[in-house]
């Protein structure tokens, strides 16, 4: 079997020609952002919209990191220690940051630092308390501290100017632990949860007059409080706790449950509300959703990511979320478990993806109206009415035409008609553009556009050459739409690779001519590429190609024309020398023949193959006893498959004479 190999060009026109685009594409408005934090551990985080900057606390390194809104590292603040809590002044201008000293030394404080230097700008000492959580509310930066056994809420007030602190704001000392705090932006309300108990309990209190008075005081459902969130209006709490695993919402007023965002993946541990009132709710999951991003009101979520199928580090860290203020971008703190931190950037997470699903038929005729049909689905419906872009691909328009629009329909789905110009592949992409509460995508599908049939021939087929003959060969090509090129490809027997000849558009009479060097059989194709109108088309000529073959005789003691040719005289003692010449290739043999002169006709003596060396040569001695008196000859030839290889077409090499004489 001779062996033949594709070229470059026509193996990739071939892939290319077979692939199908029929899945729809989910689009984002820009990618998501995932940067190692170069923590140790994780307290909580908070967001500089003004500053463009997102804080986080890393109590185990002592130090506040700060990094910009694709989570790039930009400064930190150092020797805080064990700095948890985070809350930023209404005004972005100042951040403060809980400083426990669990050490139990007496550099307890509550610090503040300067947002747009990144750096401390005043301490205010609490005493050896060990504070955890910070709240601004009624004018006070509050702060829950304690230890294990015990727990009660301090305040920093903000408009004196000694910066005065005051502990056990609650007479009550309810508190088992350092409760963790929270209020919405100027609200005069403050909400408190036992975090990591065996329970949940939630407090309320109103600090319009600067010391907290308990409006309401619960233990709820539930189990390991790990995050709350009071909504921007005040009036509501979501709760994460490790059971149940629904992120539970609470009445601030009495503390009676109010709803609930449905979880499912894993034990709720963060939540996050952003100034409109749209719900983060995390989960520490270890498959599936881990995130889960509900608009106001709404209790179906818009939004889902899942932290650990899409590569990610993992789990959400507890506490671990934060919005934007502008809500274009959801920030979330995550953990391999492996002291690894990862800042996800979750940008424009408030809206919905969307995915676009096109069905064209598999086939059509050029010119002739076809359906295209598809859907566009999200989980937030996309509102009847709503455009998609259509942008039809084709042999003439490979980078695409903007041919109309799809109108969606009250179930999602659209239809078009189009009568393609161009045949071929053809390809229609159906792009949504999104709008304010869905992102973009688009979708594609292709058909098989018939073509017309062209014809197309090539010279010498079946025809036989000498060795390194230049040879020319003619292709002709029948009636075209545009294209009017054509390539001649050769194609040797062997290993040798598949190459282009020349290429070039035909003359007036549609003829296109190639010189090829032969060297060994080969297969020439001529080759249409095709256009918009007519397909490609190939047609191929096969030449066969002799070999270089030349034998010599020696050590005869005379050469002398007899019997009509030359003869070359041995004495008969003396064995002949053949040396045959042949062209050269790897492990290549040549045919030895003798025949001899009896009574009027040559009959054969016998043959055998000598192989030849590198350089295609071989020489056989004649041995044994010579017969005196009659006439020999010998050639050498090329037997096609016989010879150790069929890269050439049999050869024979011209007749030798020889005689021996006493």
């Amino acid at each position: 079997m001779h062996r033949r190999t594709l070229s470059t060009a026509l193996a990739v026109a071939l892939t290319f020609g077979s692939v199908a685009l029929t899945t729809g594409v989910a689009g984002t408005a820009m990618a998501d952002d995932q940067r190692d934090l170069g923590i140790v551990s994780f307290g909580d985080i908070v967001v500089d919209g003004v500053h463009q900057r997102v804080f986080v606390s890393d109590p185990d390194s002592d130090r506040i990191v700060a990094t910009d809104f694709r989570g790039n590292f930009v400064r930190e603040i150092s020797n805080l220690r064990g700095v948890r809590g985070l809350e930023l002044s209404a005004d972005s201008g100042t951040l403060y940051a809980a400083v426990p000293d669990n050490l139990g030394g007496t550099a307890d404080a509550i610090v503040a630092v300067d947002t747009a230097t990144t750096t401390v700008s005043a301490q205010y000492p609490t005493g050896d308390v060990n504070p955890q959580s910070v709240a601004l509310a009624g004018g006070k930066l509050w702060f829950g501290y304690g230890d294990l056994g015990t727990g009660n809420i301090g305040s920093v007030d903000l408009t004196d100017p000694e910066h005065k602190v005051t502990l056990d704001g609650d007479a009550a000392k309810p508190w088992t632990a350092a409760p963790l705090l929270d209020a919405a932006p100027g609200s005069n309300t403050l909400v408190a949860g036992l975090p990591r108990r065996s329970s949940t309990e939630l407090g309320v209190y109103d600090v319009s007059s600067g010391t907290p008075t308990a409006t309401a005081r619960t233990t709820v459902a539930g189990e390991q409080l790990k995050d709350l969130a009071v909504t921007p209006d005040g009036q509501r709490v979501v709760v994460a706790a490790q059971t149940p695993y629904n992120h539970v919402v609470y009445k601030t007023a009495d503390l009676t449950a109010a709803g609930k965002y449905a979880n499912t993946q894993g034990y709720a541990n963060a939540v996050a509300v952003a100034p409109d009132g749209t719900v983060a709710a995390g989960n520490d999951t270890t498959y599936g959703q881990g995130l889960n991003v509900y608009k106001p009101g709404g209790t179906t979520s818009v939004r889902d990511y899942d932290f650990i199928g899409d590569g990610s580090t993992g789990r959400l860290a507890a506490a671990g979320l934060g919005w934007a203020p502008d809500r274009s971008r959801l920030f979330a703190v995550t953990s391999a478990g492996d002291s690894r931190y990862d800042l996800r950037v979750l940008n424009t997470p408030t809206k919905a993806v969307t995915a676009v699903s096109v069905s064209a038929p598999t086939k059509s005729a050029r010119a002739k109206k076809l359906t295209v049909t598809g859907k566009i689905t999200s989980k937030v419906k996309v509102p009847a009415g709503s455009k998609l872009t259509i942008t039809r691909k084709d042999l003439e328009t490979p980078n695409g035409r903007k041919i109309g629009t799809a109108t969606v329909a009250s179930n999602g789905t659209f239809t078009f008609t189009n009568s393609p110009p161009a045949g071929g592949r053809v390809t229609y992409t159906l792009s949504y553009a999104g709008d304010a509460n869905h992102l973009a995508s688009s979708g594609s599908d292709a058909v098989d556009v018939s073509r017309a049939a062209t014809t197309i021939s090539l010279s010498n087929n079946k025809k036989t050459y000498d060795y390194a003959k230049s040879v020319k060969f003619t292709a002709h090509l029948g009636k075209t739409y545009k294209n009017r090129k054509v390539e001649i490809w050769a194609d040797p027997y062997g290993s040798a690779p598949n190459k282009l000849v020349k290429a070039g558009t035909v003359n007036a009479n549609g003829d296109f001519a190639a010189t090829y060097k032969l060297t060994r059989d080969t297969r020439l194709t001529a080759r249409f590429t095709g256009d918009a109108r007519y397909a490609p088309k190939s047609v191929a000529s096969t030449v066969y190609t002799r070999v270089k073959v030349s034998t010599t005789i020696s050590r005869q003691y005379k050469n002398q024309q007899a019997y009509g040719q030359t003869y070359a005289y041995f004495h008969q003692a003396t064995n002949p020398l053949f040396t045959t010449s042949m062209t050269a290739y790897p492990n290549r043999e040549q045919r030895l023949q003798i025949e001899y002169f009896y009574e009027g006709a040559w009959y054969d003596g016998g043959s055998q193959y000598f192989a030849l060396d590198s350089a295609g040569v071989s020489r056989v001695e004649l041995g044994g006893t010579h017969d005196i008196g009659y006439r020999f000859r010998i050639r050498s030839s090329y037997i096609d498959g016989a010879s150790g290889d069929n890269v050439n077409t049999t050869t024979h090499g011209g007749w030798k004479y020889f005689i021996f004489t006493k």
